[in-house]
């Protein structure tokens, strides 16, 4: 079997070394590491990452901790040094931009962790549960930005206490690189909305699977629930089987739709159409509105006679300028569908009521609508 793995080089002590590179972001390994430890100020380190440099640390775990937060200080006083926006659309893009730069350089700070995810340093905290539960084995040491390593131990810690989800009354365990179901507005319409006489439901782009167990919970004999990403299959399997909902879910991977037609097929895409950067920013982010108008495009030839489809969408995109306000309705009635009703939901989230942040005024007049669809006549 050809190696497929990829590595990072380096040179410490005047001996080559090598481990397995694995970022999230699909990026390349470092050109250049620098081995630095305790004596290495933030300064120094700053001026480094900003140059495209990147730093394996070999000294105290938690003073490598302070140094990333030091990082951190010094990337967001040079972002708030920037003026104001001429256009939302400007707004968005700059976010996107500075959010991406700050990714690089907190990302250039690394942690070198054996085959058995042990970190060799002064007062490291013990990660294995938490890597395997995030990557898998691995057959050789491995290098990680701590930025991720950190998203990994947190993410652990979240699968491991569940969110809390009202409309289940229930608790919905998400895995490393599944998007959270943290914004609770878009799961009540789901569970509030009028449901069509239909015994068989499909949930397309399931992500943990909490929109198909809230349709189980009211009384959906039968739902298919569909993705392409191993890691959220894998996560809807595990949370439909602690729900006890096998007999009425089954998770299957397909794009989109399976074959057939069904009397309720319900869709939370990406809301905004950009290019995501890591795996987890698929869930919120659709390249040219893709998922939105394959969803849109194919309902019609999989609803049965009298069905419906929820299609559930913020119209933040609209107010950041990214698309049209007519977009959606005119891509609907070109699938040759029709609005049966709609239901709203004003955002809850703690950024809608911070003022600081840069796409405030979008995020203020945030709607999140379920638009129920059904065949043009």
């Amino acid at each position: 079997m050809t190696d497929t793995a990829t590595y990072a080089t380096w040179n410490e002590n005047g001996v080559d070394r090598q481990a397995l590179w694995r970022p999230e972001n699909g990026s390349q390994p470092p050109r250049r590491i620098v081995v630095i430890d305790d004596t290495f100020t933030a300064d120094s380190a700053f001026r480094l990452a900003s140059q495209g440099s990147s730093m394996l640390w070999r000294g105290d775990f938690n003073n490598a901790r302070q140094l990333l937060n030091a990082l951190a200080r010094r990337v967001d006083q040079h972002r708030n040094k920037k003026g104001p926006h001429a256009s939302p659309q400007e707004a968005f893009n700059l976010y996107r931009l500075a959010q991406s730069q700050r990714a690089r350089l907190l990302n250039s700070v690394l942690i070198e962790l054996d085959e058995n995810f042990h970190i060799a340093l002064r007062r490291a905290p013990d990660v294995k549960e938490a890597c395997l539960a995030a990557l898998g084995t691995i057959a050789g040491p491995i290098l990680l930005p701590l930025h991720t390593l950190q998203g990994i131990i947190g993410s652990f810690e979240w699968r491991t206490k569940g969110v809390a989800i009202a409309a289940l009354h229930e608790r919905i365990h998400v895995h490393y690189g599944v998007f959270s179901p943290l914004r609770g507005e878009y799961i009540e319409l789901i569970a509030q909305a009028p449901l069509p006489p239909a015994s068989v439901a499909v949930d397309v782009g399931t992500g943990s699977g909490v929109l198909a167990a809230v349709l189980a919970q009211r009384g959906i004999a039968k739902i298919i629930a569909t993705d392409l990403d191993e890691r959220a299959l894998a996560c809807a399997r595990e949370n439909i089987t602690r729900l006890e909902l096998e007999q009425q879910v089954e998770v299957r991977r397909a794009d989109l739709f399976p074959d057939g037609q069904y009397g309720l097929i319900v869709c939370n895409p990406p809301w905004l159409p950009a290019r995501p950067t890591s795996n987890i920013e698929h869930a919120i982010y659709d390249p040219d509105s893709q998922m939105l108008t394959g969803y849109l495009n194919g309902l019609a030839e999989h609803l049965a006679p009298q069905g419906e489809g929820w299609l559930v969408l913020s119209d933040l995109a609209e107010h950041l300028g990214l698309r049209p306000a007519d977009f959606l309705e005119n891509a609907i009635k070109q699938a040759g569908l029709q609005i049966l009703g709609r239901l709203s939901a004003k955002p809850r989230h703690p950024k809608a009521l911070d003022e600081s942040d840069p796409l405030h005024q979008a995020r203020k007049a945030e709607v999140t609508t379920l638009w129920r669809l059904g065949k043009a006549n």
